[in-house]
């Protein structure tokens, strides 16, 4: 039977790991992440399921050839995920696997439901391939800010657009706390407005996971590709990974990865069918 572990038992889920996956597995069973773990034996893990915190997806991890598992998934999404989606507005299921393994069990076990799928991409940069000379000069209107707590508790009241870096960290962190302990971030602000913002979205061991977002109306002025670099030269003067993932079709995004000098790691397959 399919059951939930509480927080304090997520590390019995350690051996389940796939060590070249997602940072966002290592990052939630090492209790760094905030997201709810399912899994086949509440004692001796086999096979399980992460439903990230941030309702960005769903993993799959452990043995993909799990039969018991496998036969119960499809009544658990009905019975648990589809009760617990509706109540936070999700409407679609995007799972996928930390091994490629998963991929033919998640095919098959979702036949039917009209699956979709797409394909993502994993870059991490090594100091040796960080092209600094690319770093853009910006608008003089523009500044750029790191996020610390002084930064915080002196600009909260001071920028009118501030829940904006708030609800961008609360989405994959479980406390702003938390994330000014362990993550990194910038913004940068134009008249009193946050308009992009650049934070570790995941962090594991020394690896942090970029999360960029820029106001519609400040695109296309380098301005990601400024925080991206900020991002970088603090992550590798502290000898940390910087880490980016996005989808294959997301060309804006591979253009700032790889200008900065991000190389491919690995890809893998998401899923995804609606709930509704």
């Amino acid at each position: 039977m399919i059951t939930e572990l509480n927080k304090d038992e997520f590390s019995k889920c350690k051996h389940l790991i796939n060590s070249q996956g997602q940072i966002e597995v290592k990052a939630v069973v090492g209790g760094i992440n905030p997201a709810r773990i399912f899994v086949d034996n509440r004692d001796y893990p086999n096979s399980g399921l992460i439903w990230l915190g941030n309702n960005d997806g769903f993993l799959f991890i452990g043995n993909e050839e799990n039969n018991e598992f496998n036969r119960e998934l499809n009544e658990f999404v009905d019975k648990v995920i589809v009760p617990e989606a509706q109540k936070i507005g999700l409407k679609w299921f995007e799972v996928m696997g930390n091994h490629p393994n998963w991929n033919k069990s998640i095919e098959k076990i979702f036949q039917h439901r009209h699956l979709g799928s797409w394909n993502q991409r994993v870059y991490v940069l090594e100091e040796a391939d960080y092209n600094q000379h690319t770093e853009p000069i910006i608008e003089q209107e523009y500044s750029v800010h790191k996020i610390s707590q002084s930064f915080y508790d002196e600009n909260k009241d001071k920028y009118h657009n501030f829940p904006f870096l708030e609800n961008r960290i609360l989405e994959s962190w479980s406390s702003i706390e938390s994330f000014l302990n362990k993550g990194i971030g910038y913004v940068l602000v134009y008249e009193h407005t946050i308009v992009s913002v650049c934070i570790s979205g995941f962090v594991a061991d020394n690896v942090h996971c970029i999360d960029i977002e820029t106001l519609a109306e400040h695109q296309r002025k380098k301005l990601a590709q400024k925080l991206a670099h900020m991002f970088v030269k603090e992550c590798l003067d502290k000898g940390m990974i910087p880490y980016w993932d996005c989808t294959e079709v997301n060309k804006p995004s591979i253009a700032v990865a790889e200008n900065v000098g991000f190389k491919r790691q690995f890809n893998y397959v998401g899923y995804e069918f609606s709930l509704e």
